[in-house]
């Protein structure tokens, strides 16, 4: 057979092609493979893009609509968005190899955005190069999440009180900073149903308004952690949904302890006095008469304790002397008369000053 005879020759134009191997068994075969490589090109497009891309950005968030849901993207500005969207839209052909692209944005005005795209690759082992234009139109709106912060919705509510007190300015700013902290580490995972509708300051104490109830039982309890004290749900039916579930808005009830860090307490167990360190989960101090420390279960209701002083009434008096390992004198900061009181394990007997607290059982000394 002649070499003549075993030329293949390209179907459109007649022309002799090189003779291509055959593809594995099973692998696509592609139709223009005996096309000669002026034939092949002819019609050849290394990029697929489409003739415009339309972007529904919302004028709250910047989340970009794609398919039926919002997507945060993370985007500096709208140009960063086209760059986005033209980069899941652009493909290029299956068979192209060393593939390289740059693209230049140019700003035509404020909603529109020509992306000018070129392209480099190889295929047939013969380098391409080619530039497309692809408008991109931005469109503003309001996505779900927006719209219902803006609506003012929320699931529950998470109220933060104290037993037989109001809670501290700190207590109020820490709680609702625990709130927003948790929100933040949701958004931060991308869940997109997680917000803060309200932060509502009250008489008694900080509302927050969340946009689930699973958010508001999480936020409720990180703040007993941290706070102490306990929460009870109160679920209320407002609605049912298109199913026929039934739909409850939840309030979430902290309840902080009747203590705080820094409150001299009494047990009424005679022992002397506590100096309270920490309500979260038990109650936790240290006894002013030996300096031992203190734990007991902490129920607000049913407990005798009662608040007696607190550290801000401690005043510096005078050391007159040690006497002994459980007794010292100091300077009643009243009267100026030396008083015998108990020396805790925590008192330095070196020193010369002392922070005291009177009590109506008497002078107690702190620790620094």
């Amino acid at each position: 057979m002649s070499d003549a005879d075993s030329r293949e020759f390209c179907p459109r134009c007649g022309d002799p092609v090189p003779a291509r191997p055959e593809p594995l068994p099973g692998a696509p075969r592609d139709r223009d493979r005996r096309l000669c490589d002026a034939c092949y090109f002819e019609d050849f497009d290394l990029v697929d893009a489409p003739d415009r891309i339309e972007v529904l950005v919302c004028s709250g968030c910047g989340a970009v609509r794609r398919g039926n849901r919002w997507v945060d993207v993370e985007a500096r500005d709208y140009t960063d968005v086209a760059v986005d969207e033209v980069s899941e839209a652009l493909g290029v052909h299956v068979d192209a190899r060393d593939v390289t692209w740059a693209v230049d944005p140019e700003q035509v005005d404020e909603n529109t955005i020509r992306m000018h795209c070129q392209f480099t690759g190889v295929i047939r082992e013969t380098p391409l190069e080619e530039t497309v234009v692809v408008p991109v139109k931005i469109s503003r709106g309001t996505c779900d999440r927006c719209g219902r912060i803006a609506g003012g919705y929320y699931a529950s509510t998470v109220q933060v009180r104290a037993v037989d007190r109001t809670p501290t300015p700190e207590e109020r700013s820490r709680a609702v900073e625990i709130a927003e902290s948790h929100i933040a580490d949701k958004e931060g995972d991308g869940d997109r149903e997680a917000f803060v509708t309200e932060v509502k300051e009250t008489d008694d104490g900080p509302d927050v308004k969340l946009s689930t109830n699973g958010l508001g039982e999480e936020v409720s309890r990180r703040i007993v952690r941290e706070l102490g004290g306990s929460v009870e749900s109160y679920p209320t039916l407002v609605t049912e949904d298109g199913d026929g579930n039934e739909v409850y808005r939840v309030t979430y009830a902290v309840r902080l302890p009747a203590f705080t860090p820094g409150d001299v307490i009494d047990p009424e167990d005679g022992d002397g006095p506590v100096l309270v360190r920490s309500v979260s989960g038990n109650l936790k101090g240290v006894r002013l008469t030996t300096g031992e420390d203190y734990e007991a279960p902490f129920d607000e209701e049913e407990s005798d304790a009662r608040r007696v002083a607190t550290r801000d009434d401690a005043v510096e008096t005078t050391v007159v002397a040690v006497e002994d390992d459980h007794a010292v004198q100091v300077l009643d900061p009243e009267t100026y008369a030396a008083e015998t009181i108990p020396r805790p394990d925590f008192f330095d007997p070196d020193a010369e000053t002392t922070p005291v607290v009177k009590t109506r059982t008497g002078l107690f000394v702190l620790p620094d």
